[in-house]
């Protein structure tokens, strides 16, 4: 640093005197220049003015670095650096928000302690939800996510995911002795089934936040719907029923979404070619995502609490319409599927739950027959048994074509909401490393 010197004029020896600082300060690349600041005092009696010298050392610090510390009075005085001050409150920050997070999932979302809290697995599931609502809840444009946003996605869902490495699994591995040859022994690795699938869904997150990344620099743009009716703008997101010229934000379908413009010529081949290719990739990987999910769902138990709840035969949960279908001697589900009322999502939604209520109950009936039947075989072999069989032969069949109706509706609607079971599998399992496969279907 620069030095800027000051007379004495025999005023120095009251050196904590009030002063004011009138230097004007420069900086140089070297750390081992002084620098001193000039402070002027007040006016004695004999009108002579007097300053005082604040100077600055350079102090040898770890490492062979140095830096300047100003002297007043003969003492040093310390200098604060304001941005390791603020990258200091930064980190306290996040090690208490590590905290908390920690603390919710380990009490179960009962902050309260009174013990009434979720189990672990329900506790981690909801918190990786609601970070995903909070992320990409409201991302309703197609361009890169916040630094912010992107920072909470992945420091939280690492604090989320390093449960995982706690639940492995014993496999084989071979090592050499110092001196030569090779022994076996029993060796930690994550579990197979996260294993495979959470760098898979680690690999479809990279590649999402990566496309999302690609849209800095777009030849189309957006603007609220609000000033697109306004303007008289050209939009065409709007029913194409209402009459009476334009209608209103809120009566459109989606009057929330923004609007997305384009030049008068529209767009270039290249900038459609690359939206296809970022379409059919997302698409990709919502399957691959949701291939993951089911199979995750298939693996858990049914719990106890979605059993109690069913009715007691096939036919009350299935309806007079569906039953006669599908106790009929050709059976067809293509052709029920299209004499249902699937117009919406929530009857579609709605027949999925009756039919997977029906195949649970007819699959129940038949496991308790069959049980029966072998304790029948010991004792005797009358006619009851025999029509036991066939009741349980009928239960077999039954259970068979409601679960091709059930798939052949998931393959026409393959974006179903989760049924009824789905949901309680997720409310009431409890084993962790199910739900880390299951919910990060992103």
């Amino acid at each position: 640093m620069g030095s800027v010197s000051s007379d004495d004029d025999g005023g120095g020896s009251e050196r904590c005197g009030s002063y004011s600082l009138s230097a004007d300060v420069s900086e140089s690349e070297s750390c081992t220049s002084s620098s001193s600041f000039s402070c002027r005092r007040g006016l004695g009696r004999d009108g002579g003015g007097a300053s005082s010298s604040i100077t600055s050392s350079p102090r040898p610090v770890a490492g062979g670095l140095c830096f300047p510390m100003p002297v007043i009075g003969g003492k040093d005085v310390a200098v604060w650096d304001s941005k390791n001050e603020k990258r200091g409150e930064t980190d306290m920050s996040e090690v208490e928000m590590m905290k908390e997070r920690f603390a919710k999932l380990l009490l179960g979302e009962d902050m309260s302690g009174g013990g009434k809290g979720v189990c672990t697995a329900l506790a981690i599931s909801n918190a990786i939800t609601n970070l995903s609502a909070t992320v990409f809840g409201e991302l309703w444009r197609l361009e890169p996510l916040s630094l912010q946003k992107k920072s909470m996605w992945k420091r939280e869902m690492e604090w989320l995911l390093c449960v995982s490495d706690s639940i492995v699994e014993l496999v084989p591995s071979m090592q050499q002795f110092p001196g030569g040859g090779t022994y076996e022994v029993m060796a930690t690795r994550p579990r197979s089934d996260l294993y495979v699938n959470l760098p898979a869904l680690k690999k479809l997150d990279a590649m999402l936040i990566s496309m999302l990344d690609g849209f800095c620099e777009t030849e189309f743009w957006y603007v609220d719907r609000g000033i697109v009716v306004a303007d008289g703008g050209d939009c065409d997101a709007y029913p194409p029923g209402i009459s009476g010229g334009r209608p209103s934000i809120r009566q459109e379908e989606k009057w929330w979404l923004p609007c997305p413009k384009v030049p008068p010529n529209g767009l270039s081949d290249d900038a459609r070619k690359r939206l296809q290719q970022c379409r059919d990739c997302t698409n990709q990987i919502l399957k691959a995502a949701m291939a993951i999910n089911s199979s995750v769902l298939v693996e858990m138990e049914i719990p106890t609490a979605y059993m109690v709840t069913l009715p007691k035969n096939g036919k009350a949960c299935l309806g007079d319409i569906i039953y006669r279908y599908v106790t009929a001697e050709q059976f067809s589900p293509d052709c029920l599927l299209d004499y249902l009322d699937l117009s919406t999502e929530h009857h579609t939604v709605e027949i999925a739950n009756r039919i997977e209520a029906a195949v649970h109950v007819w699959k129940q009936k038949d496991h308790k027959k069959h049980t029966h039947n072998m304790r029948s075989k010991r004792s005797s072999w009358g006619g009851k048994v025999k029509s036991l069989v066939a009741d349980s032969h009928k239960n077999e069949i039954l259970a068979q074509r409601s679960e091709t109706l059930l798939q052949s509706l998931r393959l026409r609607f393959p974006a179903l909401p989760q049924t009824t079971l789905d949901m309680n599998k997720i409310q009431y399992n409890k084993v962790v490393a199910s739900i880390l496969r299951g919910d990060l279907e992103f």
